[in-house]
Formats: structure tokens, C-alpha cells, sequence
């Protein structure tokens, strides 16, 4: 389970920026947590808003490209453990509006957690090249972590339990010694990281090509629960298949008594976009696993988000602690009744046209206070009180444009 994630220098990014998905203290949703003994509590969903070009796609970019630095040479070697549902791998791209960016390293750094154990891991890449590497971890409940191995320019320093495992310590300059591990090596602690990023699953549904990458299973359980939430959001499909020959896949509804075959791409937006993420949502909430999605919101119905939202909010069909992160236009959900406030975040561009980042909860109003957890989160987001500026307001404010 992702806890807090910090990257610097990163695309529109100039300054450290930190994205944080443990629960604040707030009362609204409390039995929605993903809850641990002697651990903080955990946000299952994470949205960010913000108009076009203020940052929400390259936060979700920046993770991105952590997470494939680290996975996609495993993949390419062979050595996952894990099914890999990812797209192409992300370039680290420093800023670039000012003159010293270019020259300095990105920078990230990601907690996470597993059953026994809570991760540091901080990769500084420089000109497609690792520049810097650290992986600490530290039992949970317990306060002093133990240091993995330590990585500086070609220097590579071990902890204690790398160090009686004998590894080569030369590794290529452009590859993580992380990934280097986990293909040469069967050492636990590297196995279980390496997991635990190849669990991470990124899609980018504003991408057209998205929606044709379906997951398709001939497990009946599975099938009978895609064909089940489909009818429960609405849309009459009774069953599925897949033509091997035609590399087409065919929905099937009964109709006065009769069965119709309908070729997937004569489906509505909606239904083809439900049809390609259901699948992934099934094995995130099955797997318990992260799933970062880009515009999770294009063409789909704001209902049909909603219900998407509430899967991972609710801990009966949750049982496993799986996480969504989503990028969103859909003013629609950004309710009390369907957010806390700090699940609710904004990207938007300061005045050096750098993105920054904030969670409505750290919001204060004029008088100091936070925002109500009763407040019209989307009223007050139009009226330009929550900083990043809305399409509506920027309109408005216009003048005679019609």
C-alpha cells in the first residue's frame, strides 16, 4: 500500500512536491480506511483536479516513471514475479523553464507498506542515468530503519543484509540496483519491493489505444463478476467472448428472445471504457493493489465513476487494501458524500510556471479554519475559492468572448 510519494524537478515540477495518502484525523468516511495496528491509516482513493496544464497528468507521470524505472527491466529480462499491467515506460524529463533544472537531477522518493513492513525507496536519475539510490526499510511498529543499500554516482554501499548475500556491486549506470537485484538475485527483501512494484497498475484512459487493451479471462467467476457489474451500472450485457480468429471481442444480449453479438468497438464510449477497466479494478481490489489511472473520468458516465469510487471505499469488497489514484475533470463527484477532504487534491501553476500541489483539507478559509466537511466542495471549487482555477471561473471572468 502506497503511504507518501515525493519527487522534485519532474516536467512542469520544480520544487520538492509531496503527495500523501495517509488519513489526516478528519471524522467523514472513517470505516472507508485501510486500517493497520501501530500504523498510520491509509486513504483508499485519491483524486486530483485541476484545469489543463496546471500538473494532474505529470503527478501521475512522475509515479509513473518511478515505478517503470524500477519494473520495466525486470520485465524486459524476464525476472517479474508478478503480472505486470502497465503502459510504456516514462521518461525522467527535468524542468525546463529555468536554466539549471536541465543540469540537475530528478529526484523521487515512495513509502510504501506490506504486511510486515514499511519501505524508503529514493531514486535520483540524471540524464538517464542513476545518480543516486537508497532502499531502507523498518518492521512496522518498530522505529529505527534498517538500511538496505546505499548508492552514490558508482559507489554502492550495502547494509548488513546485502551484505552476507555476496552480490556484485557493478551494475550499469542507466539500470536501478534495485532491478539489477531482482533479476540476478533471489534475496527476499528485494523479492518482496520488486512485488510490490510490479503489483502497481497505470492505465491512461484518455488514451483511445487504452481501451482496446482488454483483460480477458475465461475464469467463470471473474466473467460472471464483470457481467454482474455491468448490469448493476446499468448496461444489459448477459455474457461475452472473444473471437481468436477475428482478434475481436463481442458482447451478447438477449433481445425478445433472441441472442445478439455485438463487436466491441460498436459500443458506446462508456461501455467500451467500462468494459477495458473493469477487469483492472477486479484484480486491483482482488490483489490489493494500486492502481493509477489518467483521466479515469473521460466518457464515462459521472454515476458510473461514482460507483467505481465507492468499490474501493467500501471494505467488504475491499478486503485487501487496494488504492486508486485518479486524475479527473468531473466536477459531478467532488462531493461530501462521496470524497473526504483529504482525498480530494489540486495541481495548478504558480507564478514561475511551476505546478504545485494541495489537498482541500489543507485549505484554510479567510477566517483561518479549514474548509466544512459540509461545504459544496464543486460550488466553491467554480467560484475559484480552493486556488485552482476552474474552466467555469476562467470563462466567466472573460468578459464579452461570445
Amino acid at each position: 500500500m502506497l503511504c507518501q510519494f515525493s519527487f522534485q524537478n519532474f516536467k512542469s515540477y520544480r520544487e520538492e512536491t509531496t503527495f500523501d495518502l495517509q488519513a489526516t484525523s478528519i471524522p467523514e468516511f472513517k470505516d472507508s480506511l485501510i486500517t493497520k495496528d501501530k500504523c498510520s491509516d491509509l486513504l483508499p482513493v485519491s483524486v486530483i483536479y485541476g484545469p489543463n496544464g496546471g500538473g494532474k497528468t505529470n503527478l501521475i507521470r512522475a509515479l509513473s516513471c518511478l515505478i517503470t524505472s524500477v519494473v520495466k527491466p525486470i520485465h524486459d529480462l524476464g525476472s517479474t514475479r508478478n503480472r505486470v499491467i502497465m503502459q510504456q515506460k516514462v521518461v525522467a524529463e527535468p524542468f525546463l523553464f529555468d536554466s539549471i533544472s536541465k543540469d540537475e537531477p530528478t529526484e523521487f522518493e515512495i513509502f510504501f507498506r506490506t504486511e510486515k513492513y514499511e519501505y524508503r525507496y529514493y531514486l535520483a536519475i540524471l540524464k538517464d542515468e542513476i545518480s543516486a539510490e537508497t532502499l531502507d526499510r523498518k518492521a512496522i511498529g518498530g522505529k529505527k530503519p534498517a538500511h538496505i543499500f546505499y548508492r552514490d554516482g558508482e559507489e554502492l554501499t550495502l547494509g548488513t543484509i546485502l551484505s552476507k548475500e555476496n552480490v556484485n556491486t557493478k551494475v550499469n549506470e542507466k539500470m536501478p540496483f534495485l532491478s539489477f537485484l531482482a533479476i540476478n538475485y533471489n534475496i527476499p527483501v528485494i523479492t518482496e519491493v520488486q512485488e510490490w512494484f510490479e503489483a502497481c497498475i497505470i492505465r491512461n484512459y484518455a488514451n483511445p489505444i487504452a481501451e482496446l487493451q482488454i483483460m480477458v479471462s475465461d475464469d467463470e467467476k471473474i466473467k460472471n463478476q464483470i457481467i454482474m457489474l455491468l448490469n448493476e451500472m446499468g448496461i444489459d450485457v448477459e455474457d461475452y467472448r472473444f473471437d481468436d480468429n477475428e482478434e475481436q471481442l463481442y458482447t451478447i444480449r438477449t433481445i425478445e428472445g433472441k441472442k445478439y453479438e455485438l463487436p466491441f468497438d460498436h459500443e458506446s464510449d462508456g461501455t467500451r471504457k467500462l468494459i477495458a477497466a473493469l477487469p483492472v479494478i477486479l484484480v486491483a481490489l482482488r490483489e490489493g493493489r494500486l492502481v493509477i489511472i489518467d483521466e479515469l473520468d473521460a466518457k464515462l458516465h459521472p454515476k458510473l465513476l461514482r460507483y467505481v469510487i465507492s468499490m474501493f471505499k467500501n471494505r467488504k469488497i475491499n478486503k485487501h487494501g487496494a488504492q486508486l489514484l485518479f486524475t479527473s475533470h468531473d466536477i459531478a463527484t467532488m462531493k461530501n458524500t462521496v470524497f473526504r477532504r483529504d482525498e480530494i487534491w489540486f495541481a495548478a501553476l504558480d507564478e514561475k510556471h511551476s505546478s504545485q500541489i494541495y489537498s482541500l483539507y489543507e485549505i484554510r478559509r479567510e477566517d483561518n479554519e479549514r474548509v466544512n466537511s459540509t461545504a459544496a466542495f464543486d460550488k466553491q471549487y467554480l467560484e475559484g475559492r480552493y486556488g485552482a482555477d476552474p474552466y467555469l471561473q476562467n470563462m466567466l471572468s472573460g468578459g464579452d468572448w461570445i
